[in-house]
């Protein structure tokens, strides 16, 4: 593995977990009516630890291979969509946006796995936690909005 291509991909990941920085859950957050498989909130910034670890590994492990254009396409497509959903659903507190926007990060997370499995049989089961770990957000994401129908107001 090219210990650059792996520090580039991770400085991506790091980048766009610093939106959960920016946008973080607060008061409103711990409002909203949530089932009761929701995740303890510490165990987010340690899930997304691994998980982005991960990312940046499985993409600099492809990213040097002949054929690769579409996983690394998927994976940029992947992180942007991982960038933009916090500050719609947090920072907005728009919830069926952001349901919309985790639909379309969960479909560009699986074809990033897909396209890398073809390519490296590692990289591919390397995303297969992030696979898991959307999926889950995705069905909390609709639990929430399910559960919690009228608009969040956004701070003044």
């Amino acid at each position: 593995m090219d210990w650059s291509l792996f520090l580039i991909f991770l400085g991506a990941c790091a980048a766009a977990g610093t939106t959960g920085a920016a946008f973080p859950p607060g008061p409103w957050y711990d409002k909203l009516d949530k089932p009761v498989w929701t995740p303890p909130n510490w165990l987010f910034p340690l899930a997304w630890t691994a998980l982005y670890i991960a990312m940046a590994v499985a993409a600099a492990r492809v990213a040097p291979l002949a054929g690769s254009a579409h996983a690394m396409a998927f994976w940029a497509l992947q992180i942007a969509l991982n960038a933009l959903w916090t500050p719609v659903f947090f920072g907005l507190r728009k919830l069926k946006a952001g349901m919309a926007v985790l639909a379309a990060l969960w479909v560009a997370v699986v074809a990033t796995c897909l396209a890398m499995m073809r390519l490296d049989p590692v990289a591919g089961w390397l995303f297969v936690p992030y696979v898991v770990w959307v999926s889950y957000a995705g069905a909390l994401n609709a639990a929430i909005v399910l559960r919690n129908p009228e608009p969040q107001p956004r701070p003044a």
